[in-house]
């Protein structure tokens, strides 16, 4: 792998001091961390099965929240809000990324616990099972203008730099250099729209991963408790995530790096006009056709 990595084209990037290298792969740039997450995951030849549910999203569009909310729909009969393992483990480490844990998603499936598989690969470095298996997809996306800006705290996080050491600007222009034909199998989610009205959209990823509330439990408030159990407030405020941490891909990460303000419209205190009419072009370029509004 590490002569793998050689043979790659590669940036440093210069607004975290030199801490952050990727490497472009397959069209994509990733970290060296994630690519040997990749290369993991290919030698595990892991095989997606058709009741397998998918939880895709790029970094922090609303991945903690959406495995959050899944975990606690699907596991809802073994646990409720008073016992939930989300109530002392974060949701990343009950539910780790197939690329991070390819085993802990076999484990998964051999066992029945739960169909969920969660996943940052883009759509082509996914396994080809993905495909052909037929297995249901829910992908979420938000705003580009706050996932730049929530990523760009996250890795400044990780890598222990204050913002005055790393200003926004520069990873501003580093991120923009940066390089649905399935009916009733892919569940396109938007984060703000998740926000605006928890309850509507918490009951089509219901209806969508198989798992229908009954009357019973529509009378009994449990699709509130759902949404309170899995709330920002609530998993940013449990000890677990505040102090606690877990690997990921040989990096220790704490927990509390995955909950930065969940405030929608942060980007507007970070992006200068230039920004926002530089961002909104490429996102013309990019996601022009596609129907998914992203600003």
């Amino acid at each position: 792998m590490e002569e793998i990595v050689k043979t790659l084209p590669q940036h440093t990037s210069s607004w975290s001091k030199g801490r952050l290298t990727y490497c472009m792969y397959e069209g994509f740039w990733m970290t060296k961390r994630f690519h040997e997450g990749v290369t993991n995951l290919a030698q595990q030849s892991y095989k997606a099965q058709p009741n397998d549910v998918f939880l895709c999203s790029s970094p922090k569009t609303g991945t903690t929240w959406l495995k959050a909310l899944a975990l606690a729909i699907v596991t809802r009969n073994k646990f409720d809000e008073s016992n939930s393992p989300l109530l002392r483990t974060t949701p990343h480490d009950f539910l780790r990324h197939l690329e991070v844990d390819p085993k802990q998603s076999e484990e998964n499936q051999k066992n029945s616990f739960f169909p969920l598989v969660a996943t940052h690969l883009p759509y082509a470095l996914m396994p080809k099972s993905f495909v052909t298996s037929n297995c249901k997809i829910v992908y979420i996306y938000r705003n580009i203008k706050d996932v730049v800006v929530s990523h760009y705290h996250f890795e400044r996080e990780k890598i222990k730099l204050s913002v005055e050491d790393a200003p926004f600007e520069e990873a501003f222009h580093e991120f923009c250099q940066a390089s649905l034909e399935r009916p009733g199998t892919i569940l396109f989610l938007k984060y703000e729209d998740l926000k605006r009205d928890p309850m509507s959209h918490v009951k089509t990823l219901v209806e969508f991963l198989g798992y229908p509330f009954t009357r019973e439990e529509e009378n009994a408030g449990v699709i509130e408790n759902v949404i309170n159990l899995c709330s920002f407030k609530n998993l940013s405020n449990l000890e677990v995530n505040k102090t606690g941490s877990f690997l990921a891909l040989n990096t220790m990460v704490e927990n509390r790096t995955f909950f930065w303000k969940a405030t929608d419209g942060d980007w507007e205190n970070y992006f200068t006009d230039e920004m926002k009419e530089k961002i909104d072009k490429l996102i013309y370029q990019k996601m022009s056709g596609t129907g998914l509004i992203l600003t």
